[in-house]
């Protein structure tokens, strides 16, 4: 008897375990449609006062947050081809809002850098992002913020380290 209370115990967890997460994919799939949409990125981009086709503002920011990166783990991480990606980079490159460089544990690999003019668009991004988001937290407490971001960028340090433990 007790055997079975204590499997319906972990059935009932299981289940409410399993009911959370479809919950937080569902919101996730949620935000990252909301975030994919072009017609957002053009109402940032337009916000910021910035001239720059879509894809490659795409691009600058992955370069600006994450960088120094090579063309191949920034395909990787937006999901598009190499051959696109560093055709793009290469675009980034002539209007100087990156640079590119060697590794230094691995002198095959070109990475690109965030450059002076490309560091000052993402900051009107960052500003004109900052504005359009007011809207959405206007009607939050700042300690609810506050605890979205802290738990959001915790978990995503921890879905990022352990896609990059996973074999493959």
């Amino acid at each position: 008897m007790e055997g079975t209370l204590m499997a319906s115990a972990g059935n009932v967890q299981d289940t409410h375990i399993h009911e959370r997460m479809r919950a937080l994919h569902g919101a996730l799939i949620t935000l990252v449609s909301v975030m994919n949409r072009p017609r957002n990125d053009q109402r940032l981009i337009a916000a910021a006062g910035v001239r720059l086709d879509q894809a490659l503002f795409r691009l600058l920011v992955m370069i600006e947050r994450v960088g120094p990166i090579g063309v191949v783990e920034l395909a990787d991480r937006v999901g598009r081809d190499y051959t696109t990606v560093s055709r793009q980079v290469a675009r980034l490159e002539a209007m100087e809002l990156i640079t590119r460089r060697g590794n230094p544990q691995d002198r095959r690999i070109r990475e690109a850098v965030i450059a002076p003019r490309g560091k000052a668009m993402t900051e009107r991004l960052d500003q004109a992002r900052a504005r359009l988001a007011r809207e959405v937290f206007r009607d939050w407490p700042e300690r609810d913020v506050e605890e979205l971001v802290r738990l959001l960028t915790r978990f995503a340090a921890d879905l990022e380290r352990l896609v990059e433990a996973a074999p493959g």
